[in-house]
């Protein structure tokens, strides 16, 4: 690997890296997370800075995330139809059901959380940007349940099951079980595998050529919806996955 090559990835791991703290921090923060040494650091902070990708507070001392990375997921949002597309229908699913929606896609192995509704009375833990392991949630599962059976086998080999509580399914047979239990049943329930006191049900969103587009939710915290509340929004949900492939491009 080329040394222009090696500073280039190093900076985008560290712009992803600012992302985590969207507040901002210091340099030796930034340092300390990424394991490089603080003059590398600090060098490459200073250089996203410069190209408007960072932006630093001299009186905190602190940097974050620049407008730029803002201007450009924007960007990549509209062009394939995000924007236009999810929003309305996550309004529409939780006006339905007085609980938080969200809509994902699957980057490899792992599902970017792309837009999110919260609910009228509870706000939902994740927000837009968020990446999570395809095992850990109910989107990542259903998507899983919606992709052929070899492509699924791939993605398990190649995982690493990474436990988020003491709940999160760990073991690729667990796993495997969820997987076809979701494509029996249309959907996939998580309890507390994300976050402690809060389960979600999630159903995949398939176009008209069978691709896997993404796949939407409904996230809730346990004292306010349980597994036999959340089913009750089946049909809901069915309705906001059916929308959202009609009107979603295939990409």
């Amino acid at each position: 690997m080329s040394g222009g090559s090696s500073t280039l990835i190093k900076g985008l791991g560290l712009l992803r890296l600012m992302s985590q703290y969207p507040q901002g921090a210091p340099a030796a923060v930034f340092a300390k997370e990424s394991g490089m040494p603080f003059s590398t650091a600090y060098r490459l902070l200073n250089t996203l800075t410069e190209a408007g990708y960072a932006e630093f507070d001299a009186t905190t001392k602190q940097y974050r995330v620049g407008l730029t990375v803002f201007e450009l997921s924007q960007r990549v949002a509209s062009a394939r139809g995000y924007n236009g597309s999810v929003i309305p229908v996550l309004k529409t699913l939780s006006a339905a059901t007085n609980e938080s929606c969200l809509f994902s896609v699957r980057d490899g192995h792992e599902t970017v959380t792309i837009h999110t509704v919260d609910g009228p009375e509870f706000r939902q833990t994740t927000d837009p940007g968020d990446r999570l392991s395809l095992h850990m949630s109910s989107m990542g599962k259903a998507i899983l349940a919606a992709l052929p059976e070899t492509e699924v086998q791939q993605l398990v080999s190649g995982m690493q099951f990474e436990a988020r509580t003491e709940h999160t399914a760990v073991e690729p047979g667990r796993l495997l079980e969820q997987i076809a239990a979701g494509r029996k049943d249309g959907y996939v329930y998580q309890r507390e595998e994300v976050d402690l006191g809060m389960n979600a049900i999630a159903r995949a969103v398939v176009g008209p050529t069978g691709a896997v587009l993404g796949a939407v939710a409904i996230a809730a915290p346990l004292f306010r919806a349980d597994r036999d509340q959340l089913m009750t929004y089946r049909e809901a949900l069915a309705e906001a996955s059916q929308r959202l492939a009609a009107t979603l491009p295939t990409v």
